[in-house]
């Protein structure tokens, strides 16, 4: 009689696990779908270039430039890494806690630090060239243009530095709300003017020279009845394409506004956090939800959305070739055929997820884990 109750209960026991195994619960990442690899994937090279990103809200991704690629920890480690075959140029280890950056320009490499500290080193050999002080953590990527470098802080303020001495040149200062995101959007430069987005969801265009205000345009109102639903961030990265400043919006709305008036131009409700990349006039979108977009860049329509990446804590997407390239934060890359939208390829990297957005240069896809694995990856026929 035991032993029937018992097995009974084992029965009983398999049955509730399986269906709970079988059944996420809210909030759980999608399982991963099945389906017919039909391109090749290989990692070229592989290198460690630190402890990567232990602090929740920063993301430093890779910068390439010259055929360098250049990445940091939130430790302190900045290393070169030769971007053809994965030698390592350099590396320099500092007592400062990085949190936005590497930006790379003018022969500089540039980092903000947790305690609003920005850093410039030289980019050939890493040796510092000078150190300037802001207001407040920095947690987005500089910029750097006609011999300016400019950060932005977390307290809305944004500094104009001489890219040779490091000197002050302006300031420019704006309100940002109680509650926001962790994060920053990313400096974006044009020529002369500079782009920033902000957590009130207005974007403003500056002149990289003094820091004046060109136009400032509300993307999306920050309303609602708590501080929660009044949660209106830009997102990281802004891109420009043509004459066109295309920007989202954590309150559902990516925009496309026109970079010389600010004027809108189109919106489409999607929300987005991680922010938007373009090749040509394909717009790919990773929504907050964790479902991928692809767009019409000139009209914001609907080309496909792929709805089975859910709560898998998406990058921002990049393009590579005819292909569009994700991260999640179990560590997957995750290769999707621009044309209709189909999984044709999937690789892990890690099981953390990733330091930031993947990097296409050329034939070569760059990524870092959130745990210092800077890799490349080539696919298709690209081998």
């Amino acid at each position: 009689m035991i032993r029937v109750l018992l097995t009974a209960f084992l029965c009983l026991f398999l049955v509730q696990a399986c269906k709970s195994w079988g059944n996420p619960k809210p909030g759980d990442p999608a399982p991963l779908v099945d389906f017919d690899a039909t391109v090749k994937v290989k990692k070229i090279w592989s290198t460690g270039v630190g402890d990567g990103m232990g602090k929740e809200g920063i993301s430093m991704p890779p910068m390439f430039a010259n055929g360098v690629i250049y990445a940091a920890d939130d430790k302190g480690q900045l290393t070169a890494v030769g971007a053809e075959k994965g030698n390592k140029i350099w590396t320099i280890k500092t007592k400062q806690a990085f949190s936005g950056g590497p930006a790379v320009g003018e022969s500089l490499l540039v980092m903000g630090t947790l305690d609003g500290t920005v850093l410039a080193f030289d980019a050939a050999d890493g040796s510092e060239r000078w150190s300037a002080r802001v207001s407040s953590e920095v947690l987005a990527v500089p910029g750097i243009s006609e011999n300016i470098v400019v950060v932005r802080c977390i307290d809305g303020r944004v500094f104009g530095f001489d890219a040779t001495t490091g000197t002050r040149v302006w300031i420019y200062d704006s309100r940002v709300p109680l509650l926001t995101l962790r994060g920053n959007t990313n400096i974006l430069l044009r020529g002369s003017t500079v782009f920033v987005g902000y957590a009130d969801g207005t974007v403003a265009a500056l002149k990289v020279a003094d820091g004046t205000v060109i136009w400032s345009q509300s993307v999306v109102s920050p309303d609602g009845r708590t501080e929660l639903e009044r949660l209106a961030d830009v997102g990281i990265q802004m891109v420009i394409v043509a004459s066109d400043l295309i920007v989202s919006s954590y309150k559902k709305r990516i925009a496309s506004l026109a970079a010389d008036s600010g004027r809108l131009l189109w919106f489409k409700e999607i929300s987005s956090f991680t922010g938007v990349q373009v090749d040509r006039t394909n717009l790919a979108v990773s929504d907050s939800g964790g479902d991928l977009w692809l767009l019409d860049r000139r009209n914001g329509s609907t080309l496909w959305k792929i709805d089975q990446l859910t709560n898998r804590g998406l990058t921002l997407p990049a393009f590579y070739g005819d292909l569009v390239v994700v991260g999640d934060k179990e560590g997957y890359l995750h290769w999707i055929n621009i044309s209709d939208g189909a999984f044709v390829a999937r690789e892990r990297e890690g099981s953390k997820g990733f330091a930031g957005a993947p990097l296409t240069v050329g034939t070569t896809l760059y990524v870092l884990t959130s745990k210092g694995t800077l890799s490349a990856y080539r696919a298709g026929a690209a081998l």
